[in-house]
């Protein structure tokens, strides 16, 4: 397959520590036997002294042991495990209330949590605490509970404070609830980098690489399609999209069932079911999908539904490749796109 990294190419993007490109390839440094992922902060070595390798196995293969500093036998950033656990603690109960007096209790570094949230949710830990609130608020209002009760039952001291906070949040006041939809998002560590996992009470509306350069727009069109807000928290179909992205890169699941809720045009819509046609290791170009449309003439308008696909790897755009075998345009990168392909083939003919 066409449009392979080079040696330059590759070793600028170890300088910039580029996460975009974590699994894709490894560095190894022959100077001091170590391997490391592309976002390393170690010093970096002399272009002399490094070698590429595709994979980890490749790297230990030839001797090379993982870098203590990086830690390239792990998942690429990761969720730590008292986050994880703080985020289940928060779901499982809408009444607790965690301070940085609990969290000096518990050992936690409260500017270490802090800042891990600014990064990863762009928000305050206090701010995701206040927005896991809201949205159980929501969905009790939405389901015909009393306000007032809510609003105490969930802690907060007074009624008018509960009426700011939610119309903050959600927009309108609690008693236009009916009117309002939410999205919860969640963040997914896979191995070609974090994703956030978005979904309606109806299905999936949303599965994006986190450094995605459209990210914003596209949870902004979402928002208007759906007439929505997007709040962290769970249900089921994130619970499910979990699972079966696990699987998925394992490499023991070959169809998707989590349910989806992707809002788009009638004829976006068309495409994308296209798309999930694609057999699992197989690739089709535009014009093929064009064809299997009944518009052989309408090439460019299926690629660019293709780019406003918000469910990467369910629908699977990364299976649409040029009709000269080249790799094309892929929100996620051209590289992730080549990962994604090699990693099905691969597991296809095992």
């Amino acid at each position: 397959m066409k449009n392979q990294l080079s040696f330059d190419q590759k070793y600028n993007i170890i300088l910039e520590r580029d996460t975009s490109y974590e699994n894709i390839f490894i560095t190894a440094v022959k100077t001091t036997g170590i391997f490391c992922r592309t976002s390393c902060t170690a010093r970096k070595p002399k272009k002399e002294n490094v070698v590429f390798y595709d994979s980890i196995s490749e790297a230990i293969q030839n001797g090379y042991r993982p870098c203590k500093v990086c830690k390239p036998m792990e998942m690429a950033l990761e969720t730590p495990q008292y986050i994880k656990d703080i985020i289940k603690e928060l779901n499982n109960n809408p009444f607790l209330k965690i301070k940085d007096y609990d969290l000096i209790q518990r050992s936690i570094e409260p500017n270490t949590i802090r800042r891990w949230f600014k990064k990863h949710y762009n928000m305050t830990f206090q701010a995701y605490q206040r927005m896991l609130r809201v949205n159980i608020a929501f969905h009790k209002i939405s389901k015909g509970e009393s306000i007032t009760n809510t609003a105490f039952d969930l802690g907060f001291e007074s009624l008018s404070g509960f009426n700011s906070s939610y119309k903050k949040i959600i927009g309108d006041a609690p008693s236009k609830s009916e009117y309002k939809n939410v999205i919860n998002i969640i963040r997914i560590t896979t191995p070609l980098g974090p994703m956030f996992g978005g979904a309606t009470q109806k299905g999936i509306c949303l599965f994006e690489f986190t450094n995605r350069k459209m990210l914003e727009t596209e949870f902004k069109d979402l928002n208007n399609r759906l007439n929505a807000v997007i709040l962290p928290g769970e249900n089921e179909h994130l619970i499910q999209l979990k699972q079966e992205v696990a699987e998925y890169f394992k490499g023991v699941r070959k169809i998707f069932r989590v349910n989806l809720d992707a809002p788009g045009t009638e004829f976006q819509q068309s495409v994308w079911k296209i798309l999930r046609k694609i057999p699992y290791g197989k690739t089709w170009s535009y014009q093929d999908q064009a064809n299997e449309l009944g518009k052989s003439k309408a090439v460019r308008a299926v690629a660019n539904a293709n780019g406003h696909n918000r469910v990467s790897i369910i629908i699977p755009c990364h299976r649409v490749i040029g009709s000269d075998g080249s790799l094309t345009g892929y929100g996620g990168g051209l590289e992730r796109k080549k990962w994604l392909l090699d990693f099905e083939r691969k597991n296809l003919k095992n």
